[in-house]
């Protein structure tokens, strides 16, 4: 079985803000373009275009109705779920591993997986509760994220664009990335603010990433706020006659 390491000086994460996601599943697509090139491809897919599709995602976004508790006057709403590994501070999919494969690094506490060792036995994958492994049929090996490891250690790349490819190209801002073991980062600052969660924490392997729940809705009660008026005569002659025809 793998050891974990004693410390880990950083524990490097995302921050998945679930209100201002809105399951574009550019995160998964990113993530699936830079690694199928990168440390981890390549991401391979089998009958993309037939009846039963399969493949690696290292991110994958889930989509539920929820209902909200009775008498509490809110409106049910659909809550999009990003998921991938957690690189958890006490991983069980590290002291699973037989060959010393899946291993957490000390110098900043992402959990890779070193394919070489790996025998394809997928004990990690039965011992992570929260489905982050994935199994190359054609490869033989398992993957996982690895927060882009070959990207935000890459000094030929801007210091802006030295994050994870998920959070790079989230549209709405929903994923931050940093050090989640300094309690003065700005990723521990927005858990502290907004009341960030783990998943499953009664398990004790500790996640690094954290979950920003919703914040509740406007039922529409009270007061309209006043109608806004418009001059239209103020308007240049194109956008008259555009008024015009839409107000018909």
């Amino acid at each position: 079985m793998t050891d974990l390491p004693r410390t880990t000086t950083k524990q490097l994460g995302l921050v998945i803000d679930l209100d201002t996601c809105v399951g574009c599943h550019a995160c998964a697509v990113a993530c699936k373009e830079w690694n199928a090139g990168g440390i981890a491809g390549p991401l391979t897919d089998e009958n993309s275009y037939g009846a039963e599709p399969f493949g690696v995602w290292l991110n994958r976004v889930h989509s539920y109705e929820v209902e909200p508790p009775a008498g509490s006057g809110q409106p049910a709403m659909t809550v999009h779920f990003p998921r991938s590994c957690l690189h958890c501070q006490a991983p069980a999919c590290v002291t699973v591993c037989p060959t010393g494969a899946s291993y957490k690094r000390a110098e900043d506490g992402i959990v890779l997986v070193d394919e070489d060792k790996c025998i394809g036995c997928q004990l990690c994958a039965w011992a992570c509760p929260y489905g982050a492994r994935e199994y190359s049929a054609v490869e033989g090996v398992m993957k996982k994220c690895t927060l882009c490891i070959d990207r935000i250690y890459n000094e030929h790349l801007p210091e802006s664009e030295r994050q994870p490819a998920c959070v790079q190209a989230c549209p709405t801002r929903a994923r931050h990335f940093g050090d989640l073991g300094d309690p003065g980062s700005a990723v521990s600052t927005l858990v502290r603010e907004r009341g960030g969660v783990d998943l499953l924490p009664e398990l004790g392997y500790r996640p690094t990433n954290q979950y920003l729940p919703p914040r509740p809705r406007r039922t529409g009660g009270g007061e309209a706020p006043p109608a806004e008026t418009l001059d239209t005569s103020q308007l240049p002659p194109v956008l008259r006659w555009l008024d015009r025809v839409l107000s018909r």
